[in-house]
């Protein structure tokens, strides 16, 4: 009877090697997102509560906004952009779980160690390690999600897993904002970084790796993998233009919006708590209504024609940017809010399709890789240049119109939000050309 059961288990996992989603029910599936989406919602609470906490930063410390867009956005990025694609060649090649039950450890203890710093310059080295960890965490949990899932269904897979960013922004933001008003802004790193070390046993426990049943990739001999991987990807015009659209987009979304509640404080004079309330559950539900419904409408448009995983994020980007530059030049919370409310729909439910749309012309050996290249240089272009380059437009600007400065930093930003629609356009246009399983 046993050996039978084990023959039967032999000739699934064969039948699932270019297939690997046959090994699993439908159940299965979602409870293994579920946790996936457990370990992102922590990863983006753990980058995002450091948005609402530059304020008491600020004052605590007496460093200028160019600063705090270096706290914001390179100390984290360059250690996250650097280590992203070598831990994804491991991705790649290795057991995906356990890459993710150890970056989940590191960038929970580092997030810990953030409210422990007694200088800035401690707090800078502190995300400089949140950065590192977090490296590990989203390119193996893609490059599991579309083993998972069939074509037919990753897109919507995606978007319950994007929404785990509405989840974090919630916690980060709403919980960050309480946490720094009732206990400072110390005990909110370390509140927001300790429970990510139980969720790291979760993950090493119970997350499914398929290749333990189906096999592990053979490593290449010969060529440098690594170096045919980003031939053989650069020669991709769609996978090119790509590039340049997630890059555009984090630079606006790590560059302007993480000021966005330094707005809401300094030109808006909104509380530090009522913001965080407020914009928190806004921005979360903003985030779920956008990554949900921008999944599950790209699925049903891409089986007419998959160009449209790239050409929604187009339109939604190309939207989006005259709508946000008017919402900044108003001077009602409420009023910035509800308007915010409609671009946050906007710009979450096109960012699903987008990693559908890359997967699609990838092709599965290079799935974890691919996702990281992009991470890299979205990470470096946006994380790491965004914020900074935001902090010393409103520097300047702010030497001259005051706290209005920061208003005229972030709606110059928004104007890059049409650009990146074009390159998201040119994406789709290119993408029956590439398109590799």
């Amino acid at each position: 009877m046993k050996v039978g059961a084990l023959e039967q288990r032999d000739t699934a996992a064969l039948m699932a090697k270019d297939a690997p989603w046959k090994l699993y029910r439908p159940r299965q599936r979602w409870t293994l997102l579920a946790i996936l989406f457990l370990v992102s919602t922590s990863n983006y609470l753990d980058r995002n509560v450091v948005s609402v906490l530059l304020e008491p930063i600020k004052r605590e410390f007496h460093v200028s906004d160019t600063m705090l867009g270096l706290l914001g956005g390179l100390a984290f990025a360059l250690f996250y952009a650097t280590l992203g694609l070598p831990v994804a060649r491991w991705a790649d090649r290795g057991n995906r779980r356990t890459v993710i039950a150890m970056a989940l450890t590191a960038w929970s203890i580092t997030t810990a160690a953030c409210g422990l710093a007694q200088s800035f310059a401690q707090l800078l080295l502190a995300r400089v390690g949140v950065g590192a960890g977090e490296a590990g965490a989203i390119s193996p949990a893609h490059s599991l999600l579309v083993d998972y899932f069939p074509p037919e269904r990753r897109a919507t897979a995606m978007g319950v897993f994007t929404s785990a960013a509405m989840a974090g922004l919630l916690l980060g933001i709403g919980g960050g904002s309480y946490l720094a008003t009732a206990y400072g802004w110390r005990t909110a790193f370390i509140l927001c970084g300790l429970p990510g070390l139980l969720l790291a046993l979760i993950v090493r426990v119970f997350i499914s790796e398929p290749r333990e049943r189906l096999g592990f990739p053979a490593v290449p001999s010969g060529v440098s993998p690594v170096r045919e991987m980003l031939r053989t990807l650069w020669r991709k015009s769609s996978y090119r233009y790509a590039l340049v659209g997630c890059c555009l987009y984090f630079f606006m979304a790590y560059g302007a919006l993480i000021f966005m509640p330094s707005f809401y404080v300094r030109v808006l004079h909104v509380s530090l708590e009522e913001m965080g309330k407020a914009y928190g559950a806004v921005s979360a539900a903003a985030a779920l209504i956008g990554t949900l419904g921008g999944g599950y409408l790209a699925d049903r448009l891409a089986r007419r024609d998959p160009r449209w995983l790239a050409w929604l994020p187009a339109i939604a980007c190309a939207a989006s940017g005259p709508i946000y530059i008017f919402a900044l030049a108003c001077n009602s919370f409420h009023a910035v809010l509800g308007i915010s409310f409609w671009c946050g729909i906007l710009l979450n439910g096109g960012l699903p399709p987008v990693f559908a749309a890359i997967h699609e012309v990838c092709g599965s050996a290079r799935r974890a890789t691919a996702i990281a290249i992009v991470f890299f240089a979205a990470s470096l272009f946006g994380n790491g240049l965004g914020p900074v380059v935001a902090g010393v437009l409103s520097d300047a600007l702010s030497a001259r119109y005051g706290v209005n400065g920061l208003r005229y930093t972030m709606q110059i930003l928004m104007l890059v939000l049409p650009v990146t629609g074009a390159a998201f356009y040119w994406f789709g246009r290119a993408m029956p050309a590439d398109r590799e399983p």
